[in-house]
């Protein structure tokens, strides 16, 4: 089940928010644990029961760790408790990638291959698997004690709004709301969840549906169709079907949330305003970039010998790269992203600082779109070719029709891209988003979400396409 469906909106979320109001606070986290159980199960019901089966384990590994007298003990329990969260991750999600190289070089060798039967992949292992990360390593680093409740444990895991997608998020940043969230469970807190709400909503399906089914169209077209115009129009168009499919989904989980008192960490910050490859790092899936930071760049030394700093980022975003799909594509994309934070490091930066924000950015943007075509396309003689394309500017042999809603779903998406690039429309967007609303600006608000939660409904009922791009992450 996906936020952008009918059956999520018009039967799902009503039915779940009137009960979770309806339920005294002691049972609170009982009616989010058992909607999140429905929720998973919707979609993956022979892996729901994995899930419940680690969390079980998870628990109590951590809560043996926590009473473990010895540095030594600690240390073991967190070894055993990573294996299981990393192994289970290693064997749902990059199994059959590795069965299939390893099949590949055999073959060339003319040795017999490996037989194997393929794996399927757990809805959102990814993002589950961090947070079960998250929450021992916190523990064992002394940040904040374990949750003393098995079942408050398995409702920060299986929170339905992050379950599947994310935000990630750190067990010491949310710990205090499992238990208590009264100061969150205001009607302004609530009104502004319903708004982010709907925004999110009409970001994915008004922008990012009509404007990916654009990037499919050209995708679909073989190799020798694809002229300059028709690689522009698909990178273009992918770059901000992913930017408005994600962040729209990051903005209905946290709009959720808040409408139970939870409040998640923000996970963009308008990224495409970035003038440079390290402030895109700051701004997009934010906290994927500090979970990658505190647990994965700060243990390999993070900056601390500089003769390492070079090193540590491309592992960083090699690994980033690979978390996002077990495919040598995903794997390109977070190298060609660690060369650039490497390349800032040792003389980009400077050369930005001379041309100015606007140039810097726009040449920032255009690495972002060539590193997309690269996380769009698995096919790497596909990719390499669009690539080339683009800079070939060849116009002659596209066979693509563009369109009719594709220049205004355009329009839409660079305003909105770029909307808070001067302070004065920075300040509108921090007000719309925000919780100190007037009378006012509260029925502007209301009238505006509730228009854009029906439009939305609207392209739902009429429209075949409605993907979900980091469904399957």
């Amino acid at each position: 089940m996906v936020f952008s469906s009918i059956t999520f909106l018009v039967y799902f979320l009503p039915i779940f928010l009137l009960a979770y109001h309806l339920t005294p606070n002691k049972f609170k986290n009982a009616c989010i644990l058992i909607f999140s159980i429905v929720f998973y199960a919707w979609g993956g019901p022979k892996f729901i029961f994995v899930l419940l089966g680690t969390t079980f384990l998870d628990f109590f590994l951590v809560s043996k760790m926590h009473e473990a007298k010895t540095n030594s003990g600690k240390k073991q329990l967190l070894v055993i408790s990573l294996l299981m969260n990393l192994g289970l991750l290693f064997y749902f999600k990059y199994s059959n990638f590795f069965i299939d190289n390893i099949n590949e070089a055999l073959s060339i060798l003319g040795v017999k291959e490996i037989t194997w039967l393929k794996i399927v992949l757990p809805i959102g292992i990814s993002f589950y698997t961090f947070e079960s990360v998250t929450y021992v390593v916190d523990v064992y680093r002394g940040i904040h004690k374990p949750l003393k409740n098995f079942w408050n444990y398995q409702t920060y895991i299986l929170l339905f709004p992050k379950l599947i997608a994310g935000p990630i998020v750190r067990y010491h940043d949310i710990a205090d709301q499992i238990t208590d969230r009264e100061k969150n469970y205001t009607p302004d807190v609530k009104l502004s969840g319903f708004y982010t709400f709907c925004i999110g909503l009409a970001k994915k399906v008004i922008i990012a549906n009509t404007i990916g089914a654009q990037a499919d169209d050209v995708f679909k077209l073989s190799i020798n169709e694809i002229d300059s115009a028709a690689a522009w129009v698909g990178a273009i168009a992918y770059t901000f079907q992913i930017y408005f499919d994600f962040s729209g989904y990051s903005d209905m989980a946290i709009g959720i949330c808040k409408m139970i008192g939870i409040r998640l960490p923000e996970n963009f910050n308008n990224p495409y305003l970035s003038s440079s490859i390290t402030e895109f790092w700051r701004r997009w899936h934010m906290t994927l970039g500090l979970w990658m930071k505190n647990y994965l760049y700060i243990p390999l030394g993070g900056n601390k010998v500089k003769s390492k700093l070079y090193r540590n980022l491309f592992i960083v975003f090699l690994l980033s790269g690979l978390w996002h799909g077990a495919s040598w594509n995903f794997i390109l994309w977070g190298a060609f992203h660690g060369l650039f934070l490497v390349l800032e490091r040792l003389f980009l930066l400077k050369f930005y600082e001379k041309t100015g924000k606007l140039v810097s950015t726009l040449i920032t943007f255009l690495i972002v779109v060539v590193g997309w075509v690269y996380f769009r396309i698995e096919d790497l003689t596909y990719a390499n070719h669009v690539v080339k394309s683009m800079f070939s500017f060849n116009f002659s042999d596209g066979k693509f029709a563009l369109h009719n809603d594709f220049y205004f779903s355009l329009c839409l998406s660079v305003i909105f891209s770029f909307f808070a690039f001067i302070p004065f429309t920075k300040n509108i967007q921090v007000k719309v988003y925000g919780e100190n609303h007037t009378l006012v600006s509260n029925t502007l608000m209301l009238t505006m979400s509730v228009l854009l939660f029906y439009i939305s409904l609207s392209f739902i009922a009429a429209l075949d396409f409605n993907p979900f791009i980091y469904f399957r992450f």
